[in-house]
């Protein structure tokens, strides 16, 4: 704890800081429980995405002994152009929102090519829509997750540290500085006793 002057000012200043903690804490507590709901929301919606990405994905096995057909689906037949993203805003906290996604599909003949590769192609950017809503709102929970630690670490700081070492700096001031009024009203006391001594002895003849 670092030392304290033992004034008025002084005492004043440790009152002023008191107030201020106790007047932000509430609002630092209620920032860390948004924070919390928020992350779970978020959460429960990353295992939605999973969820329906399985599901797209049993689907897909129906194709599977179709896909064998080599050169008629490649990774070059499907391409993400552009991620469409907005920002927002949760508990003081900028982070991406998902909007949508912009693909290119290379030019196929449509009477050379199996009649499944449509469905394929649309199954597919079913998958990626998923997976990019998915890694965006990784990174809102990653956003959130350092916001809520260094929230709970000032919530820490003020309730275990700071609004207690302020409240018995308040105390250790009223104290000294009670002393110092008690003492001084002790020495008036004896002062005033001592002149009317000096006064009596000096009225004798």
């Amino acid at each position: 704890m670092a030392k304290i002057k033992l004034t008025k000012n002084e005492l004043k200043k440790q009152k002023d800081s008191l107030k201020m903690f106790q007047r932000y804490l509430p609002t630092l507590m209620l920032k860390k429980q948004q924070l919390q709901a928020e992350i779970r929301t978020t959460e429960q919606r990353i295992r939605e995405l999973s969820d329906e990405k399985n599901r797209i994905d049993e689907g897909f096995k129906v194709w599977i002994a179709v896909f064998g057909e080599t050169g008629v689906f490649t990774n070059e037949t499907l391409k993400i152009v552009s991620v469409r993203t907005t920002q927002g805003n949760i508990a003081g906290v900028a982070i991406p929102i998902f909007q949508g996604a912009d693909f290119e599909t290379v030019p196929y003949d449509l009477l050379s090519t199996p009649l499944w590769l449509d469905i394929a192609v649309e199954r597919m950017k079913q998958v990626l829509l998923l997976d990019l809503e998915a890694q965006t709102l990784e990174e809102q929970r990653k956003r959130l997750d350092h916001e809520l630690r260094v929230t709970t670490q000032r919530v820490n700081l003020f309730e275990k540290i700071k609004i207690p070492e302020t409240k018995v700096n308040i105390k250790t001031i009223q104290v000294y500085l009670g002393d110092q009024q008690t003492s001084a009203v002790v020495r008036g006391k004896i002062a005033k006793r001592g002149l009317a001594r000096a006064a009596s002895t000096g009225g004798v003849s």
